[in-house]
């Protein structure tokens, strides 16, 4: 596989011949660089005006490698062919290398080129790329691979201090000017002027400019890579680089922020491949999904406001937002069933993008890199009610969107008051957390978060939330039970004029009907399977049963002896009227009696393969003797019923006993 690097842009705050004084000091041999035995001048050749010089040397190394490696290969030292090419006129040097040690076996190449910054010619630029193809070296292969990969980058970083280091020596010796070079007189002609205005660079195409980088908007710049996105290795910075070049020759248009590339190159240990397959999946997502505009295109439900437990709270002690999420306190299972899992993934989505630009303003308000935020959660309150299965799986939905569109924006969560069902939460959430953002949990269990060692060891003593004993006070909601009479329904979909990012619904709803039972089936080929339920009675009161065939049911909307039949169209019947209870089908589960405004779960081990069905069918009152009077509850139902439609929304799951265990 062949190796490849690419510098970012080295600036020099002097002009272009100075630093090229400075360069020259390199030659023949460099004390500064230890690796750097000497040099022999092979060819040297100038222009008839002196304007293009080029010399071409033969370098000698000394390998930092293992001495039996050396003595394999039967040589001491590797030696380089090097040609410089300097252009006066253009202010420009270009610099290519090639192994002639090993030729035949191993390929390394590399070009380097020093030009006039585009936006201040008083400035010099220098750029570096370079490739190592190792074809056989006597089974050695890798080892010499990262030997070479190792040297080359140790002494990228040396390569700037050296010039810097002959830059402050000739500054010593009171050289800090050198004439930019002319033409020679003509006996016909004066020696145009050496000075140019900077109004005059990009006027003709034989200014000073006319051969040097694109625009440094194009190019990143070491300066910049410290200041906003952090410290890199010369190898992270090349793959950053190769990265974001790729993304401007494919990607006509609009490409992703610096820090938002660099999150995709950390989430996959900078391998370039990984990275950009993971990158253009969340690009292409995006895009889709119209995700760059929902900052100005969500408006959170008034429900979700005052429901929703979260919020952005100042800052942590790095300069990280600092986001509040009080899940101890928030009805999961009221707000999925009240506003659908698409309304909470898009809330959820616009925290993530709101995240991010925070982190954008905080690097300008600091002064350094802030590329990931702080997550502060409070279980207090949290218990078995959010271990509710749809709820899991919801979270679990959100978590794998974030995952894979939001890597390493968490820079650290900070969990306190984990109660002792959190263990069982930690167990099913976290496998699908990659280990990177689970090493970045701190959890504090009952008042441990208080004290050294505690949330002051990340968050100002001031900024610490009044719930958690701080003087701050929070603007978080607090949250509380949704009322049921808000829980939606599919015929009361939500009301959106995007594309939706939840194509599934965990919950469905039926209608039930007097005459008229709902019913599912599930095919269980094994026994000890688990069929689990969840569903609310949201009009009306219902039975619920589960019964079990061997016969295969047939999926039929029948008629209701109700004039609301038509209504109906989530309605579907299976038991067929010919069907007789015993002998074609069987009860397994005792009829529950589910009132309006219930939340009903339950799970049933099957005994036996076959067709298991569950049906929800209206609660009237039970036939009464002519001598008793009937029960209050019974005429109440009765009254209940006289709409003939009781309203539910379900789910079921059916799952492997040691999975549901």
């Amino acid at each position: 596989m062949v190796q490849k690097y690419q510098s970012p842009v080295r600036v020099y705050k002097y002009p272009f011949e100075l630093v090229m004084a400075a360069y020259e000091k390199r030659f023949p041999t460099c004390p500064e660089i230890p690796v750097f035995l000497g040099s022999e001048i092979l060819h040297e050749s100038r222009s008839e005006d002196g304007a293009i010089h080029v010399i071409e040397r033969s370098c000698k190394l000394n390998v930092d490698a293992p001495r039996l490696l050396k003595k394999i290969a039967g040589v001491e030292y590797v030696f380089f062919i090097q040609k410089n090419t300097v252009n006066w006129r253009e202010r420009t040097l270009r610099i290519e290398a090639h192994n002639e040690t090993f030729a035949n076996r191993v390929v390394v190449r590399e070009t380097c080129s020093y030009s006039v910054h585009p936006e201040n010619e008083e400035w010099t630029c220098f750029e570096q790329s370079a490739s190592l193809d190792i074809k056989s070296f006597f089974g050695f292969e890798s080892t010499v691979e990262k030997i070479a990969m190792k040297q080359y980058t140790s002494n990228i970083k040396r390569g700037k201090e050296v010039i810097e280091h002959y830059l402050k020596e000739l500054i010593s010796q009171g050289i800090t000017f050198i004439p930019r070079w002319s033409p020679p007189a003509t006996k016909d002609e004066q020696a145009p002027a050496v000075g140019r205005d900077p109004g005059d660079i990009l006027l003709d195409s034989g200014s000073p400019l006319s051969c040097c980088f694109l625009p440094a908007a194009d190019k990143l710049d070491t300066d910049y890579i410290e200041r906003y996105l952090g410290q890199l290795t010369p190898m992270q910075e090349s793959c950053l680089i190769r990265l974001r070049q790729w993304l401007q020759e494919t990607h006509k248009g609009k490409i992703p922020k610096d820090e938002h590339i660099l999150r995709f190159l950390r989430a996959r240990d900078f391998n370039i491949d990984k990275a950009r397959e993971m990158l253009c999946q969340s690009l292409s997502w995006r895009k889709q999904y119209q995700v760059d505009l929902i900052l100005q295109s969500w408006r959170p439900p008034a429900l979700l406001e005052e429901y929703y437990t979260g919020g952005w709270h100042y800052q942590d002690k790095d300069g990280r937002p600092l986001y509040i999420l009080r899940l101890g306190q928030m009805d999961t299972k009221g707000l999925v069933k009240a506003l659908g899992e698409e309304s909470l993934l898009r809330h959820v989505l616009s925290i993530n993008e709101e995240g991010q630009k925070r982190c954008e303003e905080n690097t300008n308000i600091f002064g350094r890199p802030i590329t990931s935020w702080t997550c502060l959660v409070d279980l207090e309150g949290l218990n078995m009610r959010h271990l509710w299965r749809p709820g899991v799986k919801a979270l679990l939905r959100i978590i794998e969107v974030v995952e894979d569109n939001y890597p390493e924006t968490l820079g650290r969560l900070l969990i306190v008051r984990a109660p002792r069902v959190f263990p069982v939460l930690w167990t099913l959430v976290s496998p699908f957390i990659n280990e990177n953002t689970r090493q970045k949990f701190l959890i504090y269990s009952g008042n441990n978060y208080q004290g050294s060692g505690g949330l002051v060891d990340y968050v100002d003593k001031d900024v610490i939330p009044d719930f958690l004993g701080g003087d701050c006070m929070c603007t978080v909601p607090e949250g509380g039970l949704v009322p049921k009479a808000l829980y939606q329904t599919e015929d009361e979909p939500e009301n959106t004029d995007h594309i939706r990012l939840w194509t599934e619904t965990i919950y469905h709803s039926a209608s039930v009907l007097k005459g008229a039972p709902h019913e599912i089936f599930v095919e269980i080929l094994e026994g000890e399977s688990v069929i689990t339920w969840d569903f609310d009675i949201l009009k009306g009161d219902v039975v619920f049963s589960l019964f079990h065939s061997k016969r295969a049911p047939e999926q039929s909307h029948k008629e209701a002896m109700s004039p609301s039949a038509s209504a109906a169209g989530d309605n579907v019947q299976l038991i067929d009227k010919t069907w007789v209870l015993g002998v074609d089908y069987s009860r397994v589960e005792s009829p529950l009696v589910c009132r309006e405004g219930e939340s009903i779960q339950g799970s049933h081990v099957t005994r036996w393969p076959g067709f298991y069905i569950l049906q929800w069918r209206m609660h009237g009152p039970l036939p009464c003797s002519s001598s008793s009077l009937p029960r209050v509850d019974d005429v109440l139902a009765s009254l209940q019923g006289s709409s003939h439609k009781c309203k539910l929304i379900y789910y079921y799951e059916v799952l492997a006993s040691k999975d549901f265990r």
